[in-house]
């Protein structure tokens, strides 16, 4: 596994790392999530990403009990909070900020987090509250650095106008060969900000897996045949993507990698992406996932990417 220094912080991050969104606490049973979190310890994953609202604290509580007995200082943990987690508990007030990390300390069973992310921008906060809530985290020790997920550019520069605040050092964005627009001015940003990225849904929710194919239903088993979560692929799993993305497995092929690692390298290509965040329902699949650590793509297999998917890129 390789590392890359996340932007300005002090943290080494592993180039592929280990979410929770969907899985652990959920759709995933409890042993199979004990063996994905110990094939990522042996592969060298050794972030952990999950939020409070991930079950409802479920993915948490499950971090908390499948870590326990691990060396804490061989790991990093990051949670986020934002969406509601009760009809009166959501948002990113000062008093939703201490409570929310003081409950989600409780579940993984830490006296901190590594990264403390925003999960979304809150609009009704005034920024100022929400930036000097974090800051009182990482004064506490309660949080080593804090980070955002999904703000826009004009919401980054906002917050690091600030004086007397805590800055960011992570962003954690939406980013695929199928959806790139953090292109366009998030990264630029983060690069002149020294704000490290890291990328979820790099897969596209597993159809950059290549396992779903044009007009054929979902194979049994997969996230997309799950009645209870199959509604969050629906957004690639158009024809016209899955045709496009099934024009990408030859090009996998001949760089000799399965269609994941080839993803996966893809957006690592970047050298403001730090890692990109996983899922996992089975330990293979970690594998397979953090063998694209240090996969370099040539300047052809770009351009066969490209070509390959043209129009259906957002």
């Amino acid at each position: 596994m390789n590392y890359r220094r996340l932007g300005a912080s002090d943290l080494d991050v592993p180039e592929i790392s280990l979410g929770s969104w969907l899985t652990f606490g959920s759709s995933v049973d409890a042993d199979r999530g004990r063996a994905c979190i110990g094939a990522a310890l042996d592969e060298g994953i050794n972030l952990f990403d999950t939020a409070n609202v991930y079950g409802r604290g479920r993915a948490e509580s499950f971090l908390g009990e499948a870590l326990a007995g691990v060396d804490r200082g061989s790991y990093l943990l990051a949670t986020k909070a934002f969406f509601p987690m009760s009809d009166t508990d959501r948002g990113l007030s000062a008093a939703q900020v201490a409570k929310q990390c003081d409950a989600s300390l409780r579940r993984l069973r830490t006296d901190h987090v590594d990264l403390y992310q925003c999960h979304r921008y809150d609009p009704d906060t005034p920024l100022e509250e929400t930036m000097e809530a974090l800051t009182a985290l990482v004064r506490q020790g309660k949080a080593r650095h804090v980070g955002f997920s999904e703000w826009t550019a004009d919401q980054v520069r906002a917050a690091h106008a600030l004086p007397g605040v805590t800055r960011f050092v992570s962003s954690q964005p939406h980013y695929s060969m199928l959806w790139r627009a953090p292109e366009r001015e998030l990264f630029p940003l983060c690069a002149q900000d020294g704000i490290g990225n890291l990328a979820f849904s790099p897969l596209a929710q597993g159809v950059l897996t290549g396992k779903y194919r044009p007009g054929s239903p979902p194979p049994e088993g997969s996230r997309a045949a799950d009645p209870a979560i199959g509604h969050w692929t629906e957004r690639w799993r158009g024809d016209d993507v899955l045709g496009a993305v099934q024009r990408v497995v030859p090009v996998a092929e001949r760089a000799g990698l399965a269609l994941s690692q080839l993803a996966l390298a893809w957006v690592l290509r970047q050298p403001v992406v730090c890692s990109a965040i996983v899922g996992a329902s089975r330990p293979e699949q970690v594998r397979q996932n953090a063998a694209a650590s240090g996969v370099r793509l040539a300047d052809d297999v770009l351009a066969a990417v490209d070509e390959a998917l043209g129009e259906v890129v957002s």
